[in-house]
């Protein structure tokens, strides 16, 4: 009786085991963005005026510029991209040629 409780068990556990190799078949995509944009690194002392007057103006005159670039976008969009530091608080701002705000 052993023999067969022993037998029943090992060919149970036998199948579980071979349901587990199985072959795992999973499907993946894999997506490649080219970012296209080029950005162009500018000194702070060479921004555009509007430009300087948008960072001194109120709603930025708690925060300084750390570093700016000139960001030309793929469709020939371009704005100045100024990265802001206030006490520990990091960030950048995206402002046209003209000194508005950039989308």
């Amino acid at each position: 009786m052993k023999k067969i409780i022993l037998s029943a068990a090992l060919l149970a556990f036998v199948g579980l085991a071979t349901v587990q190799a199985g072959e795992l078949k999973q499907s993946s995509a894999i997506v490649n963005t080219v970012d296209s944009t080029k950005s162009t690194p500018v000194k702070l002392e060479d921004l555009p005026a509007p430009v300087k007057a948008t960072l001194a103006s109120d709603a930025y005159k708690d925060w300084t510029p750390t570093e700016a670039f000139m960001v030309v976008e793929e469709g020939g969009k371009s704005y100045y991209q100024v990265n802001v530091k206030k006490e520990e608080k990091t960030g950048s701002v995206k402002i046209n040629a003209d000194g508005t705000p950039a989308e």
